[in-house]
């Protein structure tokens, strides 16, 4: 049952100004996400392998337990597990075990994998500026970021509490 459903109650259907908001939210989003990993292709590589190489790139020793990493990029273990293989037969990452727990694994960036970064951050931030950020206001960029933390505490379990300067989240 959804959440905020009572058996037999009527649903809430969306108005036509929500639904044209959420139709636009769904097709925007797909198509950016769309957009960024199309200009990474070039290069070999997918967005969501990216985005792990990118994360691990920013931490210290560059190595994080996998289950931290998967819950960041928002990827199930099992996922995170097959796209940490390509990485690992390309040389861009190794896997280690976590020294505080046996049943833990460290993903860690190699100097390849670092070298690999590099090179695609500026092209990964000019198709982030083209696709996304030089197509939106300051003020509408600004909203959009309130809007997904509001999204990600919520689903993270981070809090339902209000959000500084907005509604309840």
């Amino acid at each position: 049952m959804a959440r905020g459903t009572i058996a037999g109650e009527q649903p809430r259907w969306l108005t036509d100004t929500e639904q044209r908001a959420w139709r636009s939210y769904l097709r925007g989003g797909h198509l950016v996400m769309e957009a960024l990993d199309r200009d990474l292709t070039p290069y070999g590589i997918s967005l969501s392998e990216y985005e792990i190489i990118s994360m691990l790139s920013e931490e210290p020793q560059r190595r994080m337990r996998m289950s931290e990493l998967a819950q960041i990029v928002v990827q199930s273990r099992s996922r995170l597990t097959h796209t940490a293989n390509r990485l690992a037969d390309r040389g861009w990452v190794t896997r280690e075990p976590c020294p505080d727990d046996r049943r833990g694994v460290l993903l860690v960036l190699t100097s390849d994998g670092f070298a690999m970064v590099e090179m695609l951050a500026p092209v990964h931030l000019a198709s982030v500026r083209a696709n996304l950020l030089d197509l939106l206001t300051p003020d509408q960029f600004e909203a959009l970021g309130s809007a997904m933390e509001v999204l990600r505490r919520h689903h993270t379990g981070e809090g339902d509490g209000p959000m500084p300067g907005g509604r309840a989240g």
